[in-house]
């Protein structure tokens, strides 16, 4: 029967099949600061088993500089828009300026910070779903943080967070060597 309907072309699949739009890859490309932000938010162990920390990092795709971030013990779209807000407003940044780049998590996709983009003139791109890969900036300073020698295994409060976070932050935007960021030589050197 099956090769019969097979020869004329008549064997389908009878079940519903959900069809999944096609996401294209978001271009990730900055020529100078203040043009692209990454932002993302990772987990901070706290001091007895499923006690978590969330900070949330902006991050310049240009320069590699961290012009925002906050430390909470909750994860909320309440505290992304403070954090875009204020960051926006230190920055300077005026509309059409800016392109803020995350993955698909619920603070991320929040209506009250895509409104707060629209007001600010900021442009918005997304990661594509179950991608881990779209949000490069983000996770390698996250990964730079979490490899450091003195990163604890967990952190005693909220307050030792971010003692911990804020020369962290320091280090990375003054210190810190960015493999991906071209190397300028002075003098005579090539």
């Amino acid at each position: 029967m099956y090769r019969i309907l097979e020869q004329n072309q008549e064997v389908q699949e009878r079940r519903d099949q959900l069809r999944h739009p096609n996401h294209a890859k978001p271009e990730l490309v900055a020529t100078a600061p203040n043009q692209l932000w990454s932002w993302d938010i990772t987990k901070l162990l706290g001091p007895t088993k499923g006690t978590y920390y969330q900070l949330y990092v902006i991050i310049d795709v240009f320069s590699r500089y961290v012009p925002g971030w906050l430390l909470d013990d909750c994860e909320s779209a309440a505290l992304a828009e403070k954090l875009v807000r204020e960051t926006c407003l230190k920055q300077g940044i005026v509309p059409d300026q800016l392109t803020l780049h995350a993955d698909r998590g619920s603070s991320m996709k929040s209506k009250p910070l895509a409104m707060l983009l629209a007001d600010l003139g900021v442009a918005k791109t997304h990661s594509r779903p179950r991608v881990s890969n779209d949000n490069p900036y983000s996770e390698s300073q996250f990964k730079t943080m979490k490899y450091r020698p003195d990163f604890p295994d967990f952190f005693g409060s909220l307050e030792d967070a971010r003692g911990w976070v804020k020369p962290f932050i320091d280090w990375y935007n003054h210190e810190h060597y960015h493999s991906s960021l071209p190397i300028t030589h002075s003098g005579d050197c090539p």
